[in-house]
């Protein structure tokens, strides 16, 4: 959603750390073009001058103009002032009340309040551990309890029976009474919306929180419909009172606008935002981590924590051990092919990765689509048992006899061949230096590839960001357990000398594939 923002604060910010010196005048010609860039980005006016004006007060002073490296001190102001903007901390859903909790969900017909209903469940129910039971009060629209049914069937979350004819307020009593009987943690009430805000709408939603006396209001907004869902905000709040936000289809190309605008417009926090269709795409919502993202500085611990929950403990640790001993046949290619299309694709990948953002148009020109790990797991698949295991029985006719079976080449099949046989040997190699040498390498690959030691594409040496930022993302890597024994190179689906090729095409700073993101944690 943010790359045409990305993109425009990126050349503009690199403009100014290009530059040995700076006078004001350039600070304040850059600051016109930021203020482009956010209004182009439909954020709202208000907040755009509110921001700006921040920024030049800080990025003006003395100290700024005549330090070592203004340009990054000026990126360090932005930076901040952009986290500032999007809310400071993150905030979740607050589960500190007396059992159960209620959590009413609010918003306008079609923003996916039904779906972002069971998402929300399935949530607290696989990562809190919680009981959730999910009551769907729209007797309006059809079939919207029927959805909210087979929504809970399908997560293995409890809904509340259908009784035909009664009222919604009705709905939300019998909920929380049901709940309370039934040993529910969480009950999430699945309010009706309108196409329009109108007084009976309104009307109906204070009717429903007297009833339930909710302890979270979650207003649930679609992010493409931009400046519309910041005005919604502000009624929904001076009508009913929300307590935080859920930002939907923040996976779509729209501008980026509500999302930077909500928190100041409204004083609400983002708690939530939806990446995609599934059930499992819904992510918390930190604003230094957004805020990284947009000016190209990666999100490192976002990765890892999507790269955690798709990754196998048990294959993880199979794929360690054989690594130890130096093995890595195309069987366990594919596994490392299938659980990159899990994490998202490079595409997806790319995007947390510090000074990576711009890596997506030099993909595409090398061929190096997320459609090329489908067409590589096809060629492996139409192997045999044998020439998976052992791919030296690769010879003209089997290649002939695969290329037919998978709708490809030999060429294509020869490069798959070539990338095997690159990680092959990076297996071999780091599985001599015993787990000492591994992990000094696989560290110092981090700093190296990353940029995490010198910054990227013009970025600030992240420490000159924040430290304590680093200081958190160690916290976060110790707790989390990376770099344990055992951990192995399972990590980003155990990539080491990682994609170094794929498609026979070099991609530059990713010679060395993913080195730097040694053991993630294991599955619970």
């Amino acid at each position: 959603m943010f790359e045409n923002l990305q993109d425009r604060l990126g050349s503009i910010l690199n403009g100014l750390t290009g530059r040995g010196a700076l006078s004001e005048a350039d600070v304040s010609a850059a600051l016109r073009e930021v203020r482009r860039a956010l209004l182009e980005a439909d954020v709202a006016l208000d907040v755009v001058r509110s921001f700006t004006d921040r920024v030049r007060e800080k990025a003006v002073g003395a100290e700024i103009l005549k330090s070592i490296k203004p340009g990054q001190m000026v990126v360090k102001i932005v930076h901040d002032e952009l986290i500032e903007m999007l809310g400071g901390e993150g905030v979740g859903i607050d589960l500190h009340a007396a059992a159960p909790v209620v959590v009413m969900m609010v918003g306008l017909q079609g923003s996916g309040k039904t779906t972002t209903t069971a998402k929300i469940a399935n949530r607290l129910s696989t990562r809190e551990k919680k009981k959730v039971l999910m009551a769907s009060l729209d007797t309006r629209r059809p079939a919207a309890q029927e959805q909210l049914r087979q929504l809970g069937a399908q997560a293995n979350i409890d809904t509340l029976p259908v009784i035909a004819g009664q009222s919604p307020t009705d709905i939300a009593a019998r909920a929380v009474q049901a709940a309370k009987l039934g040993g529910h943690d969480v009950v999430i009430l699945d309010t009706a919306g309108r196409t329009h805000i109108d007084e009976p709408l309104m009307v109906e939603m204070a009717d429903i929180k007297k009833r339930s006396n909710p302890h979270e209001i979650l207003l649930v907004a679609d992010s493409l419909t931009g400046q519309d869902a910041v005005n919604l905000a502000r009624n929904f709040d001076e009508r009913v009172g929300i307590t935080g936000l859920v930002l939907t289809r923040m996976d779509g190309d729209g501008r980026g606008g509500a999302a930077l605008s909500m928190r100041a417009v409204t004083g609400k926090p983002i708690k939530l935002i939806g990446v995609g269709e599934k059930m499992s795409e819904l992510e918390e919502f930190h604003p230094r981590r957004i805020a990284d993202r947009i000016l190209g500085m990666g999100d490192i611990v976002s990765l890892v924590e999507r790269a955690a929950e798709n990754i196998d403990a048990e294959k993880a640790a199979a794929m360690a051990a054989k690594m130890a001993k130096g093995k890595f046949d195309l069987n366990d290619l594919a596994d490392q092919l299938r659980q990159m299309q899990k994490m998202g694709g490079m595409g997806g990948i790319m995007g947390m990765m510090p000074g990576m953002a711009g890596m997506k148009d030099k993909m595409a020109a090398a061929g190096l689509d997320d459609k090329l790990f489908g067409r590589q797991i096809a060629i492996i698949q139409s192997m045999t048992k044998a020439e998976r295991a052992n791919p030296d029985l690769l010879k003209h006719s089997r290649k002939k006899r695969i290329a037919a079976g998978s709708g490809s080449d030999a060429a294509a099949i020869n490069k798959l061949l070539k990338m095997h046989r690159q990680m092959a040997d990076m297996m071999k190699m780091m599985g001599g230096k015993g787990k000492g040498g591994m992990m000094k390498q696989m560290m110092g690959g981090l700093a190296s590839k990353m940029g995490l030691g010198g910054g990227m594409g013009g970025m600030p040496d992240l420490s000159n960001i924040d430290p304590k930022q680093l200081e958190a993302l160690q916290k976060q890597a110790e707790a989390a357990g990376l770099g344990k024994p055992g951990g192995g190179m399972p990590g980003l689906g155990g990539l080491p000398g990682g994609l170094p090729g794929l498609g026979g095409a070099k991609l530059p700073g990713l010679g060395g594939g993913f080195p730097g993101l040694p053991g993630l944690p294991k599955k619970k």
